[in-house]
């Protein structure tokens, strides 16, 4: 405490003010014995000491203030009071005022600076909700809710949630325009919650309502509306009253708004274009293009110059689109430094973020609509496509669409292929050989394809191996070269590249597809099953998948599967007269003829030249006694094989068991006229004849005898001409030890014996058709698909196994008697 002392009343008050006292220095309290004294005892806990230190406002004194009456407290000790009067003298006040103390103080009040003694704050005062402010308030909040919760049930699908909110959020809002007006605050109404209100609720677009807004005077957003109503007249092709409201809504808005004047404009030059009148539109277009310049539009200029037929103006707009300004960053931007590790985490992180998203799709869009422009104005600005792709690609390498170039030079030649010109389809792909490697993989996977094609399978893979070479992660050159191998029945080495090209590209359909075709020829039908599911459920309406996993249940002995297959490929494809036929024959090895019969007959009726239905539904009527409706296939069969003798001998037998004796002669006669050494038809003509006790018998029994006779020469001369060349065939072998001479003589003896009775075994143009046996009338059947089912796809295709499926023999009953 030695450092304390008071000031006496004859010392300056205001004088210390700038010096420092050690009291307050921290870091010596614990060296002053004065003050561990005082912790250490109660010395430290007297009362508090009237005397203060100068220039404080500590202790009973209060502070003075230039301003109200006050009463000068008296310190303890006589000192004068801090802007008291003395000797006549006002004293001069301080700016120095101590935390927390008030000019209210008096000695003996506690430390308080929160002001804790005075008790609680007084409750905050009530809103009163009864007033028609606050009425208004929470009505428009509300109407702003519901709109919002309408326009989340719209996003989400809930159409009708969303309207019954519209229509809560109108009445509201109703209400609340009601209340306005009678509170006397009618101005101010809100229009923009009105249009929202009234836009939300006739969101389906309802022409009259907005009519009505259009005309109400209070809204401010009448040029919107207008555009609103220009677009609904569009939906509803109702053109020239759309160019109308779009030009009334362009009037209202002011150049500042220049977007949407350009959007305005753009509808515009569409509807004209809808409206065949180009002219019209290319005004609109030419005018976008150069006040704001925009891809789509440059497009769309291009399109009404090719429907007017100008050249001139065709070029100039396409060297405007290529130079359109995309407003994109460079795409060095995004490579990665291999020193700057803060510098690759920010690359990392901005590499794929929305905006990058947003500059590749403006990109991908205007190389796409590039890319249309010239291969649509490649034929019409020369004389010939290939110059008019030259000079498109000429343009495109001076501007900043370089890369594009290569992309047209493919496309030119991919052009020959569609004119069926492939020796320039293929020198112009072999341009690329020596090109940078993306391109020359593109090409020499096109010429893969193309030698494939042509069956030329070496070149094939020779240029799927370049194509490898050039880009080993190109999955359609992967696929190319597996397909090679397919057809040379190296199945193992297939299945390496197409596994190959899923690596590289999971969602690649075709190596997936091939994959499951490789592992049917393996035998491996679990494994090709998997894959096939795989396929259906990346392509869910791809007919021939479901084909394939129908075929693979059939090899599974799993028929009901099978037909389960079948049934969604009908639903797919509902006339595929194939596919009724093979659920047909399923149905029919099941045992379910009735069944079997409709889909048979269905399949007759798309397609009535299929040989297997036709012989199916044949023999069924046939099998059933309904002979009659027998007649009307075979028939059909007659005209599609004329000279199959077979079938008009059916037609002839089903009006025999039919019961018109008198049809089937006439055509069993109409049939001897054709085939006049048949016979079996003679045969029959002899019993009919016999039967009906007609006189021409005799002369078909003497035929008859004379056509046996006929056939059993011809078969000795087809079992002698046999025993000759089986003969000469053992002279020869037991001659070859002899001279040379003699081998050549009678190599050339038996060479002629063979030679002569092969000719004379031969019939003649005159002989008859033999007839047909059991055999000849066994039905067969053939993959739905066709050759389509067992090639690979991509690439080319490859013929594929015919099906195991195969009807039941025919009954005797349908051989001739």
């Amino acid at each position: 405490m030695e450092n304390v002392h008071l000031v006496e009343d004859e010392d300056d008050i205001y004088s210390g003010y700038n010096d420092y006292n050690a009291t307050f220095d921290s870091e010596e309290l614990d060296n002053d014995e004065g003050f561990q004294q005082a912790v250490r005892t109660s010395h430290g806990r007297r009362p508090p000491m009237t005397a203060k230190f100068p220039g404080t406002a500590i202790g009973g004194r209060p502070i003075g203030t230039s301003f109200g009456a006050r009463i000068p407290l008296a310190s303890s000790l006589g000192r004068p009071v801090t802007g008291a009067i003395q000797d006549g003298a006002a004293r001069p006040m301080t700016a120095v005022r101590a935390a927390g103390y008030t000019s209210a103080l008096t000695r003996g009040t506690t430390f308080d600076p929160l002001g804790q003694s005075k008790g609680p704050a007084p409750p905050l005062e009530a809103r009163n909700d009864d007033t028609p402010e606050e009425k208004i308030k929470i009505l428009e909040k509300r109407v702003n809710e519901l709109i919002a919760e309408s326009c989340i049930a719209h996003s989400q699908g809930s159409l009708q949630l969303a309207l019954e909110k519209a229509k809560e959020a109108g009445r509201k809002e109703r209400a609340l325009v009601r209340q306005r007006e009678q509170s006397g605050n009618a101005d101010h109404i809100n229009p923009d919650l009105t249009y929202a209100v009234s836009n939300q609720i006739f969101r389906p677009h309802d022409i009259t309502h907005t009519k009505v807004l259009t005309q109400n005077s209070t809204l401010s957003l009448t040029s919107k509306l207008k555009v609103n109503m220009a677009n609904i007249y569009f939906k509803q092709k109702n053109y020239p009253k759309a160019i109308k409201f779009y030009r009334m809504a362009l009037d209202q808005i002011s150049n500042a708004h220049k977007e949407t004047r350009i959007k305005i404009l753009q509808n515009i030059g569409v509807v004209f274009v809808r409206m065949g009148q180009y002219s019209d539109a290319v005004t609109s277009f030419e005018h976008i293009m150069s006040e704001s310049p925009n891809v789509r539009t440059g497009f769309n200029l291009i399109l009404c110059y090719y429907a007017t037929g100008d050249r001139d103006r065709m070029k100039k707009a396409f060297q405007k689109l290529i130079a359109v300004p995309l407003g994109i960053g460079e795409e060095d931007k995004y490579i990665p430094t291999n020193d700057d590790t803060h510098a690759n985490l920010v690359t990392e992180a901005i590499k794929n973020d929305k905006l990058h998203q947003m500059e590749r799709e403006r990109k991908s869009l205007a190389e796409k609509f590039i890319m249309t422009s010239a291969k649509l104005i490649a034929p019409a600005i020369e004389s010939s496509f290939a110059a008019g792709f030259d000079w498109c690609v000429d343009m495109v390498k001076s501007s900043q669409y370089v890369e594009l170039a290569n992309d047209l030079e493919i496309n030119k030649a991919i052009t020959y292929l569609r004119q069926k010109d492939f020796k320039q389809a293929v020198e112009s792909l072999k341009m690329f050989e020596k090109k940078d490697s993306r391109v020359k993989s593109a090409a020499a996977t096109n010429l893969s394809f193309l030698y494939f094609l042509e069956k030329d399978y070496e070149q094939a893979d020779r240029y799927a191996d370049l194509a490898m070479s050039a880009d080993r992660y190109n999955p359609a050159a992967l696929i190319n070269k597996g397909n090679t191998c397919f057809v040379r029945q190296d199945y193992d080495k297939a299945e390496e590249f197409y596994r190959e090209a899923l690596r590289n590209d999971s969602s690649c359909t075709e190596a997936l597809y091939n994959l499951g075709l490789t592992y049917k020829r393996l035998n491996r039908l679990e494994e090709a099953l998997d894959g096939f599911l795989k396929l259906h459920a990346i392509l869910r309406n791809s007919s021939q998948v479901m084909f394939q996993l129908a075929h693979l249940y059939e090899l599974l002995d799993d028929p009901q599967q099978a037909m389960d297959w079948l049934m969604q490929l009908i639903s797919v494809t509902p006339t595929d007269p194939q596919v009724l036929a093979k659920l047909g024959g399923l149905h029919d090895l099941e045992g379910d003829k009735p069944q079997a019969l409709q889909y048979y007959s269905e399949s007759f009726r798309h397609f009535p030249s299929n040989m297997a239905v036709i012989e199916w539904l044949g023999a069924y009527y046939i099998e059933t006694q309904f002979c009659e409706k027998a007649i009307q296939y075979f028939e059909r069969a007659m005209l599609i094989q004329p000279t199959q003798v077979k079938w008009q001998l059916m037609v002839a037998s089903c009006y025999r068991r039919s019961g018109n004796y008198q049809q089937a002669l006439e055509t069993y006669k109409d049939i001897h006229r054709k085939f006049p050494e048949n016979i079996e038809c003679l045969r029959f003509l002899v019993r009919l004849c016999t039967d009906m006790g007609m006189k021409e018998v005799q002369e078909y029994a003497t035929k008859m005898k004379k056509v046996e006779k006929m056939k059993e020469i011809r078969e000795q001369r087809v079992r002698s001409g046999r025993e000759g060349s089986a003969r000469a065939r053992r002279e020869g072998r037991e001659g070859s030890a002899g001279s040379d001479s003699g081998n050549s003589s009678q190599g050339n003896s038996s060479r002629g014996d063979r030679l002569s009775t092969k000719l004379k075994s031969l019939p003649g143009s005159n002989e008859p058709y033999e007839s047909s046996g059991q055999r000849d009338l066994d039905a067969s059947y053939v993959d739905p698909l066709g050759p389509q089912t067992e090639r690979p796809k991509t690439a080319a295709k490859k013929r594929g196994d015919e099906s195991d499926f195969a009807d039941e023999e025919l009954g005797d009953d349908l051989l001739p008697e």
